[in-house]
């Protein structure tokens, strides 16, 4: 009894020490706060200095009660895509991809690209920053491959995409690969032989091979709908959503679409496209590859609008192999920008720029219903990832 009670305080210490580490099971977010840019009433940016900015590590082993365990004084951005920041598949290790700062130019502000990728250290207790690696201008959308050990980044304004090696918390630009468009995002298939590259302002998506370390253009462009700003890779790798934005990042009162890829066919194509609603951005498949949402914006920055809706919504679509239908829409909060499943598919998080949290939604199959709970952020939620397990 004496031992066992000895065992049973060094237990509890060492899990007090523990902190993060000892929840490294739970599946985990990663959330970048964007506190330089709102709106005024007619969708005109209004800035801020930097210095406020922030992205958070939060815990989800209760996705209803969603834990934050480190607040980070990290630098980002909501200009792009809602897929600045990723999680490699182990949860050690954390990018946030700095798209665009704010500078004084005389008695004004205004924005100017960056070009940094922040390295966080995950296993760290708590998490820190361990460094940053510089890519080409205006890195935007990025993701790390399924072996963990490769990382793509693309940059808007380079035209071109960043190959960064992942060892430990060790990451390094080793090569660009230049895509002769401006493109927002990069996604890998399951397998890790090959991603895709949305060229926003050309509407079209990239094919590239993937060959350990080496990336290349296949030269492979498949015609989107218009303003391609995201990509998602369905689990099983036979098909590919994208965000098709419809009037370069922003609502216009005109429905906008998701288009489908058939990442199967030899070479793949464009096989539908699905009308989703006014400026889809954020996008999410499920984990099961049975049912995605794409994230409508709805006009909720732009308040002398025709178009204005205090609210966005997502759409919801089900996959039933190739083919992908929309079963309707899910009122969420103002100015929704990421969305994401938690790894066993059974809820989706919902980050609202505007409000300044998540819409916390359930999932059943194909069944997606609000739960009526949010989770408050301190921060305007620009961008958010989920760790893979």
């Amino acid at each position: 009894m004496r031992l066992q009670g000895m065992v049973g305080v060094l237990a509890a210490a060492a899990m007090a020490a523990g902190g993060l580490g000892v929840a490294r099971g739970a599946p985990f977010m990663i959330v970048g706060n964007d506190e330089k840019v709102l709106w005024d009433d007619q969708s005109k940016p209004i800035l801020s200095a930097p210095g406020k900015d922030s992205v958070l590590i939060v815990d989800l082993a209760d996705p209803l009660n969603p834990k934050i365990v480190a607040n980070l004084p990290v630098k980002n951005s909501v200009v792009g895509p809602p897929v600045n920041v990723d999680i490699d598949p182990t949860g050690s290790v954390g990018l946030v991809a700095d798209s665009v700062d704010v500078v004084k130019d005389g008695d004004h502000l205004k924005q100017v690209v960056d070009n940094k990728v922040h390295v966080i250290d995950l296993k760290a207790n708590p998490p820190k920053v361990v460094g940053s690696v510089t890519v080409g201008k205006q890195p935007s959308g990025l993701s790390i491959n399924p072996a963990g050990n490769l990382a793509l980044v693309a940059n808007r304004d380079d035209k071109s995409i960043s190959v960064l090696s992942i060892k430990g918390t060790d990451v390094k630009l080793i090569d660009t690969v230049p895509m002769g468009d401006s493109v927002s995002h990069v996604a890998f298939t399951p397998d890790g032989q090959r991603a895709l590259a949305t060229k926003f302002p050309a509407h079209k998506v990239s094919v590239l091979n993937v060959a350990g370390d080496k990336v290349t253009d296949t030269k492979t462009d498949l015609p989107t709908g218009l303003w391609p700003y995201n990509v998602a890779v369905a689990p099983g790798g036979k098909i590919a959503l994208t965000s098709d934005n419809g009037n370069n990042g922003a609502s216009d009162g005109s429905v906008d679409t998701t288009s489908v890829i058939d990442i199967e066919a030899q070479p793949p194509r464009i096989i539908d496209r699905v009308v989703v609603g006014d400026g889809p951005e954020g996008l999410a498949i499920s984990p099961k590859g049975d049912v995605a949402v794409s994230v409508i914006l709805a006009g909720s920055n732009n308040k002398q609008a025709y178009f204005y809706n205090r609210n966005g919504h997502v759409a919801v679509l089900r996959i039933d192999g190739k083919k992908v239908t929309k079963l309707g829409d899910i009122e969420v909060g103002g100015l929704p920008e990421a969305a994401v499943f938690t790894p066993d598919g059974r809820y989706l998080l919902v980050g609202n720029y505007l409000d300044q949290d998540f819409s916390i939604l359930a999932v059943d199959g194909t069944n997606i219903t609000d739960t009526g709970k949010r989770f408050k952020v301190p921060g305007h939620p620009a961008s958010a990832r989920m760790s893979p397990h």
